[in-house]
């Protein structure tokens, strides 16, 4: 063997033990954290909170700020994540509800977010994850909320509107579209397409070019696409769009990648929880406003942000139970509502509104 080579990997194994030996500090450190939150907790008797969603986007953030390569900045984060949540399940494991079944992207923002440590459990819609974790069954949830491509998810903005849930924080991912079937099927023999809408809409065009006139079949999720496809025969000539977890979950054969037609396509999620999240110093609030039914009702809502200096990320507009061609609004911007501006800027907001609803204030995305 080369000298120069092995001189390397001697270097190698003498760090891969230094990086163990403080993986294990640092574990060491988690059990400790665990200990002192038990004694506040039979202290004080209140619920002791293990997950801070501002402590573990502060630490990425800076993980991502002191990176001097050769790492890319997010690859370095993401292997922190995973310590982390290493260190956390040590601490209590978080259970965290997702919109299955397995293999959606969803579950793969959730494992993103929180961890491979964590206890992701696939529920069948949107509402039984708000369900569940509202009633002490999960921890979190981790639901979509926006596409780039298509807009926003209209069921989870609703679901907010009855729940007592708060935002606890966010996650972006970049959504990479394949055409997978069953092992053995040719892009020739394919009849049917089997996907979520939004999919199959983020598609339109790569399968317009490549599969015009074959069948498009909209199915709860594109999991659920791949099961099916899973589960047919050979000539029934089935596919799904799906991502690629989906895939290796079902044993399908990708046939084309990244056919999405935008290749900045990317899905919004939001982490949920009955916790109150304290501020991060890189933080988004959102909210859902009612304006009076008169005339300059929504100038009157939307001026205080340019007032107060206030930079709004995100207005939707749904239309309200309340009556005919009445609105509600689902505003996101920037800041905490800890912090003192804001504190003011929503009192003229609350001035300006028949009804507000703050859904929480939350870390911004890191990864």
């Amino acid at each position: 063997m080369d000298p120069q080579l092995l001189k390397i990997r001697e270097e190698i194994d003498t760090i891969d033990q230094q990086i163990q030996m403080l993986l294990n500090a640092r574990a060491e450190c988690a059990l400790r954290v665990a200990e002192v939150k038990r004694a506040e907790k039979a202290t004080s008797g209140e619920v002791a909170i293990y997950y801070r969603p501002e402590r573990e986007a502060q630490i990425l953030a800076a993980v991502m700020e002191r990176n001097e390569g050769p790492l890319p900045n997010e690859e370095v984060a993401r292997i922190f994540r995973e310590i982390m949540s290493g260190c956390l399940a040590l601490e209590r494991p978080l259970a965290v509800g997702f919109l299955g079944p397995v293999g959606t992207f969803t579950e793969v923002a959730a494992l993103k977010h929180f961890g491979h440590a964590a206890d992701v459990r696939p529920l069948t819609t949107i509402s039984e994850v708000f369900r569940d974790v509202d009633a002490g069954d999960l921890d979190y949830g981790v639901v979509p909320i926006e596409n780039s491509t298509e807009g926003m998810v209209t069921h989870t903005l609703e679901c907010f509107l009855d729940s007592p849930l708060v935002i606890c924080g966010e996650l972006e991912m970049r959504i990479h579209q394949a055409l997978m079937v069953k092992r053995g099927t040719e892009i020739s023999a394919v009849k049917t397409i089997f996907s979520h809408q939004q999919s199959l809409a983020q598609c339109r065009l790569w399968l317009d070019a490549h599969l015009p006139g074959t069948e498009r079949k909209t199915v709860s999720s594109n999991a659920e696409a791949a099961r099916l496809v899973s589960e047919s025969n050979l000539d029934d000539g089935f596919a799904a769009v799906a991502g690629e977890r989906a895939a290796e979950t079902y044993e399908l054969t990708i046939l084309a990648g990244s056919i999405e037609d935008r290749p900045d396509n990317t899905t919004r999620f939001l982490v949920i929880g009955k916790q109150k999240t304290e501020p991060s110093g890189r933080d988004k609030t959102s909210l859902i406003v009612s304006v009076k039914n008169q005339p300059g009702a929504l100038y009157r809502l939307l001026e205080p942000f340019e007032r107060h200096g206030i930079d709004m990320t995100r207005l939707e507009s749904r239309p309200s139970q309340s009556g005919i061609w009445s609105y509600r609004f689902f505003i996101d911007f920037k800041g905490h509502i800890d912090d003192p501006p804001i504190q003011i800027f929503l009192d003229d907001i609350r001035a300006q509104s028949a009804e507000l609803k703050i859904l929480g204030s939350y870390p911004r995305a890191v990864l």
